[in-house]
């Protein structure tokens, strides 16, 4: 149960599970006020999901809250990454913010990780969507009209053609019985390019796929503006 009147610092991958977080919490009135998004500063994209930062530069302006970019070194270590994540959560307390919200699903590893390395810092933790049943949960998200496009798949789990694919009814029909529908567990990463949480759709077109250590990246190009 979240108190009212916290101050919410939102974890923000640019995907689907992120997005719902923030449609969730506002229904429960809680307020958002940064969205954090770790960027590998090398490719200037977001970390694990390959999408190119203008992009969540345009999903923050679209949802009206201002967006904080972790740079990450590459190679990225455990001890570069807490340290980075440890200033973004000072830097946070500092200006009011008491609670940092995921989009995390079930994997009890990764929260316990979070709590952990929360511990101390003046920032609790929330996991809105913690153990939703992810079939009905990838269902009234895309019901609910949240747009995605797989940005990123591990071609352990899926094929390649994956990659790029909307995040549709249709897709959840083709994924194989061992993916989960949500990609918890790192089977597939989107980008969200329109939802109830944006004033308005991020236009994209489809670029080219890549192929990096056994995951197949779908890059995302922004539309160019037309000038009438």
């Amino acid at each position: 149960m979240v108190v009212m009147g916290h101050k919410t610092l939102l974890a923000w991958s640019s995907g689907k599970d992120s997005a719902w977080t923030l449609h969730v919490l506002r229904q429960q009135g809680v307020p958002v006020g940064a969205l954090l998004t770790t960027i590998n500063e090398v490719a200037d994209r977001v970390a694990m999901h390959g999408v190119r930062s203008s992009l969540v530069e345009a999903q923050a302006e679209s949802i009206g809250i201002p967006l904080w970019r972790i740079p990450l070194p590459w190679p990225c270590t455990n001890q570069d990454y807490e340290s980075r994540m440890a200033e973004a959560c000072r830097r946070a307390v500092a200006e009011g913010f008491d609670t940092i919200a995921f989009g995390d699903l079930f994997l009890a590893d990764i929260r316990q990780y979070r709590e952990r390395q929360l511990a101390g810092s003046g920032l609790a933790p929330l996991f809105p969507l913690w153990q939703l049943p992810t079939a009905r949960l990838a269902r009234d998200m895309i019901e609910a009209g949240v747009h995605a496009r797989i940005a990123c798949v591990d071609t352990k789990t899926l094929d390649a053609s994956f990659a790029g694919r909307e995040f549709d009814l249709r897709l959840l029909a083709d994924l194989p019985s061992q993916a989960d529908p949500c990609g918890e567990n790192g089977e597939f990463h989107t980008f969200v390019y329109d939802s109830p949480m944006f004033r308005s759709p991020i236009e994209i077109e489809l670029g080219e796929m890549r192929d990096i250590d056994g995951f197949v990246y779908r890059d995302f190009l922004p539309c160019p503006v037309s000038s009438l």
